[in-house]
């Protein structure tokens, strides 16, 4: 089995629709002026749509996105990305979860989970969180750990039910033989992020991965790569971060980059390569990074 997965995160489609009074009534005030004093200027959909000309070109069996794919949640911003992210792929091809800007206010996160319920159809129910995919060898398990906050937080939560759900289905997958691959939005390990950023129930997630273990856990969030482990019962599981997908090459963050993951299986031996292809400071976009073996 040999199966190749790209992952990107935080586009961060722009730029943001005007919106009228009424919409940026409460969080969406901040953000706004955020997004047009700060965020304008780092978040690049030029920059975007040549990172993804080159992931495809690299023809990825599948295309994780991890969130933040708006900003403050508005309609018209989520009716944009939800053009973007068929680009990616049709809904079979490609698996989103939401993040805390996707999640911004109540009435976002509702209308994000209806748009997107295409990309995060579960073989197991109908609608909802966590969903799971089986792709060639592969079980794609997505968790959604947006929640609305208050004004200058963005951390993220998973509640019990979902982490309950979690370890039945990678107790299931496991019994069928399927790499696990857990992905969602926010650092899930402790320390992952900092405060008021993180995941509020990252020691319980890690819990569950103790006790049940998983293959590869994928996150965005950081604006930046990362590699981190936590136990897993029989040694570690990795838990890899990236860079945002529309990041300007010389900016406060690392510049846009995506990753993908070599999956290959032989008999009971797993082997996942990563390597991470961003822009250089000459603005092309190159092999950035390379793990032989995560």
């Amino acid at each position: 089995m040999s199966f190749l997965l790209a992952h990107l995160s935080d586009a961060h489609i722009g730029p943001i629709p005007r919106p009228n009074l009424a919409e940026l009534l409460g969080k969406r005030v901040t953000g706004y002026v955020n997004w047009l004093y700060k965020r304008a200027g780092q978040h690049d959909m030029g920059v975007l749509g040549r990172l993804v000309e080159d992931m495809r070109a690299h023809n990825p069996d599948h295309v994780v996105m991890t969130g933040d794919i708006v900003n403050i949640g508005l309609p018209g911003e989520i009716a944009l990305a939800k053009e973007w992210l068929a680009t990616l792929g049709g809904p079979s091809e490609v698996s989103f979860t939401p993040g805390n800007h996707d999640a911004y206010v109540a009435d976002a996160t509702k209308l994000v989970h209806e748009v997107f319920e295409p990309w995060t159809t579960s073989e197991t129910q109908a609608a909802g969180f966590p969903y799971l995919r089986r792709r060639e060898g592969v079980a794609l398990i997505g968790l959604d750990s947006g929640v609305p906050t208050a004004p200058f937080v963005a951390s993220g939560r998973l509640g019990e039910a979902q982490l309950a759900a979690l370890g039945a289905l990678l107790d299931q997958t496991k019994a069928e033989g399927l790499a696990r691959i857990v992905f969602l939005h926010h650092p899930p390990h402790v320390g992952g992020a900092r405060v008021l950023r993180g995941l509020d129930d990252a020691a319980a997630f890690e819990a569950v991965i103790a006790k049940h273990g998983a293959e590869l856990v994928l996150h965005g969030h950081n604006h930046k790569p990362s590699v981190a482990y936590i136990p897993a019962p029989h040694g570690v599981t990795p838990v890899v971060g990236v860079a945002s997908a529309s990041a300007k090459p010389g900016g406060h963050y690392p510049a846009a980059a995506y990753n993908l993951y070599e999956i290959e299986r032989a008999g009971d031996a797993l082997r996942i390569g990563l390597r991470r292809r961003g822009f250089n400071e000459a603005g092309e976009v190159v092999a950035v990074g390379l793990v032989d073996a995560l």
